[in-house]
């Protein structure tokens, strides 16, 4: 039986840049919801959704963290009628974790965004913002910090309307700004409250105050008009000057608000704990429920038709596993997103994506690092199972009796590398452990082996990323590791046509061997990726040669000719070749495969692509000319300047290959006498200039 009914449920993330106090509005909300009694704090150490060590240390967040809430809207009495569950993520902000916010949002139905109300839109927002737009996720924005010295609402209000969509609303303003800020107007309903309490807990209602007044109701028109668009019937009534209801008003936001057309904003402080019951009703009001989405579309696992997942307890059990993390107490924990059918505990279930069937022993609805025991888990909710063996992040989980697969959830490619070693042979046997629990945690973090010298390459999305890991490695495994200088991740590809002939023919007394091809390969654009095109007339490959032919092309793909780095987006064609009646085999046709592409991409001429990564550098204004100079040494370019008013602060725009980057952190610090900073993130991929190209070669850059 259930708990609350679905449409009381709502599945909902916090994302934001790094240090825009989502972690803070998350402990406001558990604390608000009665989930926990003692409010954590970042800057003491003492958070819940940040439970890691690494975390608390470090002051930001690492892994997304779950929990389950509920919550009653303010001015309801507070009864189980009136409560709503909400199973909540806490996403990490920094762009080496950017996986734990991407495949949160794939299983999540709603997302509130948290802004700095001093920096506005930063870049971290700007790429989540564009995750969330992937996955089509309805969202609220909140600008926090309104405590802070040069916090603005309108500022932040303007860059969220400038950098991300013009179908942002304000529903309320703030009276007063930094050490000023007193309270909130709503604009909806025209009242205005203030937060009392030793947390804010009471939320009164008080007159509008006289200079606010006339911002007010000219703002509340503002809104109204936006809303009506959405409803021809509530349009014609407000262009014949009738009044237009507040719960008719809310019920056409709900609705433009789910269909992403518009994005309601709401302000306040968590840490001075003002504003965040608002947030929670919003969440309530304008955020969807499982069931105020159109249903997931699967494929069925044999025929490949589609599927409707329609999110109902008496429907065949479907899943999309999201997320695998290893628990010191319970092993391997598995967090899933029911999107149809029930499941208890006992049950099994098929993992459609490694074709194995799977015993669901325990199931534990997760508070952060804490877990509670369930028996079952129905449509719309998100879980966690322990001791799945062959279950990885994006996995189907189905009814054996109905499989179905639903669509995988797509990470960025690894742009660092780090060469490591075990110091002793007893690290050495628990290393290839750790790293394979924690490469099956985070499918960002890549593991190879270099063939040439034997040693083990890490890969990630940032300094950071790979530092952590290898944090981890020594606390939660125990193992110590000497760690090499980090490594660019350069690409290969192509940049014109050509075709070559790839010809095994090996005679060795009895049966030899002999595969011939003909390869066409052509450039694709950036970012396009690797496609293979059989188009083989006549039969002069059979068909049964064809596959171990792309197999020996895709292994060819991982050794560029330049300097052996993997080559990326390109088009092959098989399009000739011939066989032998006895001697042909699969091997000597992927053998012919491999010989026919390394010579088409040396024809093709070969270049070499670097990561350029997006840099944001906040910089006071006296420092602004060495901070662009020391750029443009660093082969950058800069993109724009804008002011950041009024603390005198530049904010630089940029775009700088990611191999000047090491130390920047350093270099930055030292220009600006310790007061500047920096944000960086994976932009794209381009060429190299051809005088960088020989020290890569020689391994000296």
């Amino acid at each position: 039986m259930r708990d609350y009914a679905i449409d009381k449920t709502r599945n909902i993330g916090i994302i934001a840049h790094i240090d825009a106090g989502k972690t803070t509005v998350s402990e406001r909300v558990l604390f608000y919801t009665g989930v926990s009694h003692k409010i954590g704090e970042v800057h003491e150490g003492d958070t819940v959704m940040d439970w890691m060590e690494q975390e608390r240390e470090r002051g930001i967040t690492i892994t997304s963290a779950a929990t389950t809430a509920f919550w009653t809207p303010l001015g309801l009495p507070k009864n189980k009628d009136n409560e709503y569950k909400f199973n909540l993520i806490d996403t990490p902000g920094h762009i080496d974790f950017t996986v734990e916010v991407k495949r949160s949002l794939r299983v999540l139905d709603g997302a509130v965004v948290v802004f700095d109300g001093v920096a506005g839109v930063e870049p971290q927002s700007e790429t989540n913002w564009r995750y969330a737009d992937d996955y089509k996720v309805p969202r609220i924005c909140f600008i926090n910090k309104l405590d802070r010295l040069g916090a603005s609402f309108e500022r932040s209000y303007q860059s969220i309307l400038a950098r991300l969509t013009p179908n942002a609303v304000r529903m309320q303003i703030p009276d007063g700004e930094e050490d000023q800020f007193k309270g909130v107007a709503d604009l909806l309903t025209q009242k205005y409250y203030v937060f009392e309490g030793e947390h804010g807990e009471r939320v009164l209602e008080q007159p509008i105050p006289e200079h606010i007044a006339g911002k007010v109701k000219e703002l509340h028109g503002v809104l109204v008009e936006k809303i009506v668009e959405n409803d021809d019937e509530a349009m014609s009534q407000y262009l014949e000057g009738k009044e237009i209801p507040a719960e008719k008003l809310k019920e056409i936001l709900r609705k433009a608000t789910i269909e992403n057309k518009i994005v309601p904003v709401f302000t306040g402080s968590a840490l001075k704990n003002k504003g965040v019951q608002f947030m929670l009703d919003a969440v309530v009001y304008y955020l969807p429920s499982p069931v105020d989405l159109p249903p997931l579309m699967a494929h069925d696992a044999k025929t490949g038709e589609e599927v409707r997942c329609e999110p109902l307890d008496d429907t065949p059990f479907a899943a999309l596993a999201f997320k695998v993390a290893t628990d010191p107490y319970m092993g391997q924990l598995t967090f899933f997103r029911v999107y149809s059918g029930t499941l208890n505990t006992g049950s099994y279930v098929l993992n459609t994506t490694s074709n194995q069937q799977e015993r669901i022993s325990r199931l534990v609805r997760m508070h952060a690092n804490e877990r509670k025991e369930i028996k079952d888990v129905l449509a719309g909710d998100i879980v966690a199972t322990v001791g799945m063996k062959a279950t990885r992040t994006g996995d189907t989980l189905c009814d054996p009796d109905h499989p179905v697969v639903l669509e995988r959830i797509e990470f960025p490619e690894p742009v660092i590398s780090l060469r490591i070693e075990p110091k002793t042979k007893a690290d050495q046997e628990k290393m290839g452990i750790s790293l394979k629990k924690l490469s099956d945690e985070d499918p960002t973090f890549k593991i190879r082996s270099d063939e040439e010298t034997a040693e083990t390459i890490i890969s990630g999305m940032g300094e950071l990323h790979l530092e952590i890991i290898v944090d981890r490695m020594k606390r939660e495994f125990g193992v110590n590791v000497n760690v090499g200088r980090p490594q660019v991740a350069y690409k290969e590809t192509i940049s014109d046509k050509s075709q070559a002939e790839g010809k095994y023919i090996k005679q060795s007394g009895g049966r030899g061997q002999y595969g011939h091809v003909w390869l066409r390969v052509e450039p694709k654009e950036r970012g396009a990726g690797f496609e293979f095109i059989d188009a083989i007339k006549g039969g002069s490959i059979p068909e049964e040669f064809i596959t171990p032919v792309e197999k020996g092309v895709k292994e060819a793909l991982d050794k560029g000719v330049i300097a052996g780095f993997p080559v990326v987006d390109m088009q092959v064609t098989l399009y000739d070749g011939s066989y032998h009646e006895v001697d042909s085999s699969e091997i000597a046709f992927k053998i012919a495969g491999t010989m026919a592409l390394q010579e088409a991409i040396k024809r093709a001429k070969p270049i070499l692509l670097e990561p350029i990564m997006k840099v944001e550098i906040i910089v006071p204004d006296s420092f602004m000319g060495e901070a662009t100079g020391d750029i443009a040494s660093r082969r950058g370019q800069v993109l724009g300047i804008n002011d950041r008013s009024p603390m005198n602060l530049k904010v630089i725009d940029a775009r700088v290959p990611l191999s000047e980057m090491f130390g920047y952190a350093t270099s930055v610090r030292s220009l600006t006498e310790g007061r500047g900073t920096f944000n960086m993130e994976f932009d794209h991929y381009e060429p190299v200039p051809n005088n960088m190209v020989e020290l890569i070669k020689e391994g000296k850059k």
